[in-house]
């Protein structure tokens, strides 16, 4: 045939054989010699399925523009009707036996009736009762609400074909499976077998004439299968086949195990104990990725890639502290400067200027900070699967010395023995090891077994420089430095206490005590081994302590600073920390009052307070408290907006919050809002007096921009919002894009919805608008570039050549023919989750799963363009914006919490500009000729298949891919298989059926 064929049908006597075209054109064969009777081209969309009337007299086309058109074949096929009611593109139709009725089903999930041949359409109950049809090959009906698992959205069943003699059905989807049901089957998540043998979707399921063959086809895996049908009678008499799955229960829902609910669990510590610092993708998988990238590009290799650009950038300043889960990681250096740490970066900060200097070697999560106690120097401990820790010169920010080999997963405790010669690092492994490093020379001295269950702490000795205690969930254990190894005593609480999870410890300067805090908030006072007593200190878990020379001071969960004596009899003098307290010089706003706090130093007359909101506080001794520095709590941070006019903007997270700040170098959190629930999106209005929100929930809401009160929400989605933008003409309508897989289209003035965008397979994930506010670009998680026109949101297609000259208003997409080069070759793993291009359109920024942030000259036309590349966040950069001025960039961190400023520098010395490219720099030239079908095969793009919905299920999923439920357990089997009939796949297609 000229043209791709998607659908095919007999006429009833088998004599006519009718096609549909992938152009919106149909064909009818005369089956005998294949010759063609006609052809008509009335639609422009693809016609994606047509049947003829039981009698012969009609053909029915349903075509994607949502039409279904009827032709009377003993006229030469005239057309007599036509369907119009669908308000999307038509899936399935059948006939009723009298041919005077016809079904269909359409995109939009909707079952409608027409009268035929006319086309009228029957919207009465009377009408349609009591119809019986000649095929049921329709996925949407009461007969077969069975077939739908009880969670999912209308279109992961591509086919399905009733034999009404045997009273079965079969389906097709796009999980691979065939399967089995009875029908009419009327219960959501009804009981079936399945069986599996093609790869990913099965595009259709038919009946043979005689109903004892099922002929399936699978969509790109090419091929037709043909399955034996066994009734139940003839099982019953032979051994029953062989299932290859095993049987279950095709909609059990796993029990929630009883572990959740132990009382005296504090929730804080629980949800602690829960985090895993497992990755996907270690860090250092790179090199091995990054070699079989460069096997890639010497296939490349007479491609011309794209040149970096000559600008890059530098990091100015990082709102963020990790508390929600580390602890003992903020300090005073010598110089009165702070250090602590967010994300992948160490962080020193000068209160005087309010200015930040990084510490940049590590590449992924820092978990553990501690300084040494006589030099400027700092030691951090990050994730990994061969976890690092480095020493570093604080004022320098050089490496000293770098320590590896002994830990997994991560490390997770620090500290320096008192003659700062000897430094103990404790992992999250499963064992918890404890290693002493002799740093200078980044030997090991001697390593053991810390506890199975979490250890939160470890100290050394301020006196002794073989002693050091460890605390964690129900122990506390002293341990003794012997030549190369460990040896512990556990503590012994006696009658005194009883074992409690203890979250910070501290030695005293006196007679060999150790103090601990407990989770209870109690403080136990040791002679090592033994518990002397306890002294109630604080409401809850005491998560933080320090010494001093003359007494401590203690932090808990009840956002309470104590300062006590040297032995804990008298508490001196508590501090409330609350928004009532706080000084003008903040830089920032309290979130909450009396905030968890997790860690506390003492230095320069002053108290530093780190809390789990992700707050720097400076306490004076005489009272009043000034906030330092900020940002998210926990939770992932997805949306990012920018002022159109000022240097501020905007963050939303899933700690449900929306913030916002200053850029300039003020650096602050000006304003905060809490939402009811998370969100992943937000943006400014053109003028900057609105800026709407999306959430996860499904609904959105616009808000002042000032005084971030609500001006208006709505609720028309189940699923999160994933993007959000408003048109540039003066704002007329906002875009919201959302999981569910549609773009609805809302007047602002009006505050109504007036368009949907429909038609992608798959999760939104960006939106553009053309600088007009008529065109929308699309981007979905199966990697579509969609284009619809506002208001109403019909679908458009445009020429890759076109996309380009169109004016976009912002560019966020990550697909297209100008963003072709940012996709980097090991790109089966790697998610770009955002781009941002600048004003004068030159630099397009991206952020990765890699937690890369680079940057490419626009447009990045070509494959694998060279680029300049950051590190700063550790797992994944989840948005990036470029700032009204052009000049600085936003970018935020999912899971790091952290949000980034940085500013484009021209003047980038030599040495420090990071690689330009991951690829190997020299182009090896091709020899040999040009071959159309080996080029072909070099750009097969196996990607896209990636980034469909995995067809049998791997371990781990991207936080936006966990929202569908049902078709998990269907792929792990847990499917009953109650119906007692069976088919049996045959491999081998015998040809000479086609001849019976």
């Amino acid at each position: 045939m000229e043209e791709a064929v998607r659908s095919v049908a007999f006429s009833s006597d088998g004599s006519q054989l009718a096609l549909g075209m992938k152009d919106g054109s149909f064909t009818v064969l005369r089956v005998r010699d294949m010759t063609e009777i006609v052809h008509i081209k009335d639609r422009k969309e693809v016609i994606h399925e047509l049947k003829f009337s039981p009698d012969g007299a009609y053909l029915a086309v349903g075509s994607n523009d949502g039409l279904v058109d009827i032709y009377a074949v003993a006229q030469r096929y005239k057309k007599v009707g036509e369907c119009s009611r669908s308000s999307s593109f038509i899936t399935h139709l059948d006939w009723s036996v009298d041919g005077k009725f016809l079904q269909t089903n359409d995109g939009a999930g909707e079952r409608l009736f027409y009268r035929m041949p006319t086309g009228k359409h029957l919207t009465t109950k009377e009408e349609i009762k009591g119809l019986h049809w000649v095929s049921w090959t329709c996925v949407i009906g009461p007969e077969v609400s069975g077939i739908w698992p009880k969670y999912t959205n209308i279109n992961e069943i591509n086919s399905l074909d009733a034999n009404f003699s045997s009273t079965v059905l079969v389906t097709g989807d796009d999980f691979g499976l065939v399967k089995l049901f009875r029908f009419p089957c009327l219960k959501k998540g009804a009981k079936f077998k399945k069986y599996v043998g093609h790869s990913a979707h099965v595009t259709n399921v038919r009946w043979s004439h005689d109903l004892q063959w099922v002929l399936t086809t699978g969509g790109a895996d090419h091929s037709l299968f043909q399955w034996r049908f066994l009734p139940e009678g003839i099982m019953n008499g032979i051994v029953e086949p062989t299932f290859q799955d095993g049987l279950g229960d095709s909609n059990s829902e796993e029990s929630d195990s009883e572990l959740s609910d132990v009382p005296e669990l504090d929730s804080d510590i629980e949800q602690e104990t829960q985090i895993n610092y497992d990755r996907q993708v270690y860090k250092e998988d790179l090199p091995q990725l990054k070699q079989q990238s460069r096997e890639k590009t010497q296939q490349v290799g007479s491609l011309k890639r794209q040149q970096a650009p000559d600008a890059g950038l530098r990091l100015q300043f990082v709102h963020g502290y990790r508390g929600y889960d580390c602890r003992n990681n903020l300090f005073y250096t010598q110089a009165g400067e702070v250090v602590y740490h967010v994300a992948a970066v160490g962080i020193v900060y000068n209160r005087q200027q309010h200015t930040q200097r990084f510490y940049l070697g590590h590449d992924d999560d820092i978990l553990s900070l501690t300084v040494h106690p006589l030099k400027d120097y700092a030691a951090t401990g990050q994730v990994g699967r061969d976890p690092a820790v480095h020493v570093w010169d604080i004022q320098s920010l050089k490496c000293l010395s770098l320590l590896k080999g002994h830990h997994h997963r991560g490390v997770c405790a620090l500290d320096f023995s008192a003659d700062g010669k000897s430094l103990v690092s404790v992992g999250v492994d499963d064992d918890h090891t404890i290693v002493v490093w002799d740093w200078k020379k980044g030997e090991k001295l001697a390593t053991a077994r810390g506890h199975k269950d979490k250890l939160f702490v470890v100290k050394c000795s301020p006196l002794l420089m073989d002693k050091l205690v460890t605390v964690g969930m129900k122990h506390i254990k002293f341990w003794q430095l012997a030549g190369g190894g460990l040896t512990f005593k556990r503590g012994v609480f006696g009658n005194l206490g009883k074992p409690e999870t203890m979250m910070s410890v501290c030695y005293g300067h006196t007679d060999d005590l150790v103090f601990s805090g407990a989770a209870t908030g109690d403080i136990y006072i040791w002679k090592e081994p033994v518990l002397l007593k306890t002294i109630k200190a604080h409401d809850g878990p005491v998560f933080a302590m320090f010494s001093l020379d003359k007494g401590f001071v203690t932090g808990g969960k009840d956002g309470v600073v104590e300062l006590w004596d040297d032995t804990f009899e008298r508490c001196l003098k508590t501090y409330a920390i609350k928004r009532a307290t706080l000084s003008s010089g903040s830089k920032g706003l309290l979130l909450e009052d009396n905030p968890s706090i997790r860690a506390i130093t003492l230095g320069h007359g002053r108290i530093l307070v780190g809390t789990k909101n992700g707050e720097i506080l400076e306490i004076d001794k005489s009272g009043p408290i000034t906030l330092l520095v900020q940002g998210h709590m926990e939770g992932e941070v997805w949306g990012l907006a920018t002022h159109p006019l000022l240097p501020v903007c905007a963050t939303v997270s899933d700690d449900k919050t929306l913030r916002i700040w200053e850029t300039s170098s003020n650096h602050r959190m000006v304003a905060v809002r809490k939402l009811k629930k998370g969100g992943r999106c937000c943006a400014f209005s053109p003028d900057g007096k609105a800026l709407a929100v999306g959430l996860n929930d499904g609904s959105f809401l616009v808000v002042n921009a000032d005084t971030l009160e609500d001006m208006v929400s709505f609720h028309h989605r189940k699923e999160l919002i994933s993007d959000i933008k408003f048109s540039r003409d003066a704002g007329k309508y906002l875009a919201v894009a959302s999981h569910d897989h549609f773009v609805d289209i809302y007047n602002v003035l009006s505050s109504k919805r007036v368009g949907i965008c429909k038609g992608a397979t798959s999760y939104i994930t960006h939106i553009d608008w053309d600088t007009h506010g008529k065109l929308l670009q699309v981007n979905s998680g199966a990697k579509e570039l969609l284009f619809f026109e506002a208001p109403r949101g019909k679908r458009q297609t445009i020429r890759p050549s076109e996309i380009e000259k169109i004016e976009w208003a912002t560019w966020t997409s990550v697909l297209g023919p100008t963003c072709e080069g940012i996709w980097p070759i090991h790109s089966g793993i790697t998610d770009i989750n955002a781009t941002s291009l600048t004003s004068d359109r030159k630099l397009l920024a991206t952020g990765d799963d890699f937690g890369f942030l680079k940057l490419f000259s626009y447009p990045a036309n070509g494959q694998y363009a060279r680029f300049k590349r950051y590190v700063g966040h550790s797992a994944h950069v989840t948005n990036v914006r470029w700032a009204q001025d052009g000049v600085t960039l936003l970018t935020v961190g999912g899971a790091d919490t952290a949000l980034m400023i940085w500013t484009l520098d021209s003047s980038v010395p030599q040495d420090s500009r990071p690689v330009d490219s991951e690829e190997s720099e020299e182009d090896t030239e091709e020899d040999g000729g040009y071959d159309s079908d080996v080029a072909r095969e070099k750009v097969i793009d196996y990607t896209t298949k990636i980034y469909a919905v995995s067809i049998r299920e791997m371990t781990g999923t991207k936080p936006h891919q966990q929202q569908k439920e049902a078709s998990a357990e269907e792929r792990q089997g847990i499917v009953k298989q109650s119906a007692s009939m069976c088919m049996e796949g045959m491999a081998s297609i015998s040809t000479s059926f086609f001849g019976h």
